[in-house]
C-alpha cells in the first residue's frame, strides 16, 4: 500500500473505531442508566407495599413474605436501633442512625443511597421511608453495574467489534483506494484535461501553469546544453571540467585524444562522465602517466588556483592548464582543465633554433676551407703543380657559399609569400612537362658523369597556373637530389600527368632510399639523411625545403614513397 493510501486508510479506520468504540461506551452507558433507574422504581414499588404492610400488620408482615430472597428489609426504631432485618441477625447488626439513606429518611422523609463492593463490580442501592409512627423501614437489594454489565455482553460485543473492524477495514481501504486513484489518474502533461475533484482546481492551475514554464526553461536549457556541446566537441582544443572531487562532469573529443582515451574500447561517449582522475585509468585503456600529471596539476590547481604543463603525445606538443573553480570565496568548486596543442609553436621554435645552428655550421664549414687553402697559398706552403687545385677548392667552396645563401634568401622570400599579395610573384600558365623538359636539360651533364639516365613522360593537359619560378624550383630541386641521392648507372623518371582538376608530377630514382623514421622530417631545412653522402654530393640541405614551401604556395599535395637501398619517388598534386 502507498504512503498516501496507507495514510488515508489508517484516518479512516481510525474514525470508524473510535465511533464504534463511542457508541458502544454510549449504549452501554444508556442500557447502565436505565438498568439502575428500573430497578429503583421497582424496589420503590417493593417499599411502598411493605411499608403499608407493616403498618398494617407489623413485623408479622415479612412473615406473609415468600420468593423475596433478592430483596432485604430492615426495620428499626427512630433512634437507628435495627428491630427486624430479613437476611442478618438483629444481634448482629449495629446502630443505623448514621446511615446515609437513614440520615435523609429522619429528614425528609425518604432517603436513597448506593454502596459498591470492594472489587467495584457489584453496587448495593438503599432506599428508606419512615413510618406514621416514627420508625424507618429500609429496603436493599443488588442492581448491575456498568463493568457487569459490560462483562455480560464480553461475547456478542467482541463479536460485534471484530466482524465492525473487518468491514471497516475492507470500506477504508476501498474508499482511500477511490480517492487517491483519481489523483494518480492526472496527467501532469495536461493537468486540466480531466480534473478528479473541483477543490484540486486552483492547485491544477498552478500544476500547469509550473508545468509550462518548467517546460519553457528545459527547452532553453537543453538548447544551451546542445550549443555548448556543439562548441565543446568542436573546440581544437581539449577541455575537460572537474568537480571538487576529481571527477569528470564533461569532456569534449580533443582531451578523450590528449589522455589515451580509445573510443573503441569505451561503451559509449559518457563513459568517463562521473569517474574519478584517480579511478579513470582502471579497466580503460588510458595513458596512465598523463593521468598522473594531469592529477598532480589538478591538486596544485585546488591549493594554488591554477597549475600548468606541457606534454607530447603522438607526435603533438600540449600545453595543459588547470585553472580552479571558486563558487563562493575560496571555496573550490571544481576545475578547468584546458590543452592547446603548441605543436605549431614547438616546431617553429625548434626549426628556428636548428636553422641558426644549421646555418652557421653550414656557412662555417666552407669559410674554414676557403681560409685553409688560402693560408696555405699565402705562406707559399703549396707546390707550382697544386696551385690550380687549391684554386679551383677555394672557388667551389665559394661557390658552395653562395649557392647556400641564395637557397638561404629564397626560402627566407617564400616565408613571406602572400598569393595575390604584394612582393608575391607573379603567376601565369606553366607547362610543367616543359619544365621538367628544361630541368633534365640543365641536369644531363651532371647526370651523365655517373651513368644516370633521365627520362620525361607526360599524358594529358600540363599546364598549370602558378609562378613560374617556384614551379621550377619544385622540378629542380626534386630531380636534382634524384640525381645527387642516385646509385652510379641508375635512373631518374620523370612523369607529368594531367588528370580532372589536377597535373601530378611524379619524380622516381633508383637511388638509396629514405628509412621510415627519417621520412617526417626530410622537408626540414638542413635535414640530411646521411650527411656523409650529402657532403660528398655538394647539397645545401635545403632543396627539398624549397619544394614544401613552394608546394605550399600553390596548394598542392606531396607525398612520398621510398623503399630502402631502391629508390624513391615524390609525387605533387597541383589543383588546376
Amino acid at each position: 500500500m502507498k504512503p498516501m493510501t496507507e495514510r488515508i486508510f489508517r484516518c479512516i479506520l481510525s474514525a470508524a473505531v473510535f465511533a464504534l468504540i463511542a457508541g458502544i461506551a454510549v449504549v452501554a452507558l444508556a442500557m447502565n442508566g436505565y438498568t439502575r433507574n428500573l430497578r429503583i422504581r421497582e424496589l420503590t414499588s417493593e417499599l411502598e407495599l411493605a411499608a403499608h404492610g407493616v403498618e398494617q400488620m407489623g413485623e408479622d408482615y415479612f412473615e406473609t413474605l415468600d420468593g423475596i430472597d433478592d430483596l432485604r428489609f430492615t426495620l428499626m426504631e427512630a433512634d437507628g436501633t435495627v428491630t427486624y432485618d430479613s437476611q442478618v441477625d438483629v444481634s448482629l447488626l449495629e446502630n443505623h442512625a448514621q446511615r446515609e439513606e437513614i440520615t435523609e429518611a429522619m429528614e425528609t422523609g425518604f432517603g436513597e443511597s448506593r454502596r459498591y463492593s470492594a472489587t467495584l463490580t457489584e453496587e448495593t442501592v438503599y432506599l428508606a421511608k419512615q413510618l406514621p409512627d416514627g420508625r424507618i423501614l429500609r429496603a436493599a437489594a443488588e442492581s448491575i453495574t456498568l463493568f457487569t454489565l459490560l462483562m455480560s455482553i464480553l461475547q456478542p460485543i467482541s463479536i460485534v467489534i471484530l466482524a465492525a473492524l473487518a468491514l471497516s477495514a475492507f470500506l477504508a481501504y476501498r474508499m482511500a483506494r477511490s480517492i487517491v486513484e483519481p489523483l494518480n489518474a492526472i496527467d501532469l502533461d495536461a493537468p486540466l484535461a480531466h480534473p478528479p475533484y473541483e477543490e484540486l482546481a486552483p492547485m491544477l492551475d498552478r500544476i500547469h501553469a509550473q508545468h509550462r514554464q518548467i517546460e519553457s526553461q528545459m527547452n532553453e536549457l537543453r538548447r544551451k546544453t546542445d550549443e555548448f556541446d556543439s562548441v565543446v566537441a568542436s573546440m581544437s582544443e581539449s577541455l575537460i571540467l572537474l568537480n571538487a572531487r576529481g571527477q569528470v562532469i564533461s569532456i569534449n573529443p580533443a582531451a578523450r585524444g590528449l589522455l589515451g582515451l580509445d573510443p573503441a574500447k569505451e561503451k559509449n561517449e559518457t563513459a568517463p562522465i562521473g569517474v574519478s582522475l584517480s579511478a579513470l585509468g582502471q579497466g580503460r585503456a588510458v595513458d596512465g602517466a598523463e593521468i598522473e600529471r594531469l592529477g598532480k596539476a589538478f591538486e596544485e590547481a585546488q591549493r594554488t588556483g591554477h597549475s600548468e604543463y606541457k606534454t607530447a603525445r603522438d607526435g603533438r606538443v600540449w600545453h595543459v592548464s588547470v585553472s580552479r573553480i571558486s563558487r563562493t570565496g575560496s571555496d573550490a568548486g571544481g576545475a578547468v582543465v584546458l590543452g592547446y596543442d603548441i605543436t605549431e609553436t614547438e616546431y617553429a621554435e625548434r626549426n628556428r633554433r636548428e636553422f641558426t645552428a644549421n646555418v652557421s655550421h653550414e656557412l662555417k664549414t666552407p669559410l674554414q676551407s676557403i681560409i685553409g687553402s688560402a693560408e696555405l697559398l699565402e705562406n707559399g706552403l703549396v707546390s707550382e703543380n697544386d696551385v690550380p687545385s687549391f684554386v679551383g677548392r677555394i672557388r667551389a667552396e665559394a661557390q658552395r657559399l653562395v649557392d647556400l645563401i641564395g637557397d638561404i634568401i629564397r626560402l627566407s622570400e617564400m616565408d613571406e609569400y602572400v598569393p595575390g599579395e604584394g612582393g608575391a610573384p607573379e603567376t601565369e600558365s606553366v607547362d610543367l612537362c616543359a619544365t621538367a623538359d628544361s630541368v633534365c636539360d640543365t641536369l644531363s651533364e651532371v647526370a651523365g658523369r655517373r651513368g644516370i639516365t633521365m627520362t620525361v613522360r607526360h599524358s594529358g593537359d600540363t599546364t598549370v597556373h602558378g609562378a613560374r619560378r617556384l614551379l621550377y624550383d619544385i622540378v629542380y630541386n626534386l630531380c636534382d637530389n634524384a640525381v645527387r641521392y642516385n646509385k652510379d648507372g641508375g635512373s631518374v623518371s620523370v612523369t607529368v600527368t594531367g588528370e580532372a582538376g589536377r597535373v601530378v608530377l611524379s619524380v622516381a630514382d633508383t637511388g638509396i632510399g629514405i628509412p621510415p623514421e627519417h621520412r617526417n622530417r626530410i622537408f626540414e631545412r638542413f635535414y640530411r639523411v646521411d650527411k656523409s653522402h650529402s657532403r660528398e654530393t655538394g647539397g645545401t640541405g635545403l632543396g627539398l625545403s624549397i619544394v614544401k614551401h613552394a608546394a605550399q604556395y600553390h596548394n598542392a599535395v606531396i607525398t612520398l614513397d621510398s623503399t630502402v637501398g631502391k629508390g624513391t619517388t615524390i609525387t605533387a598534386a597541383f589543383p588546376r
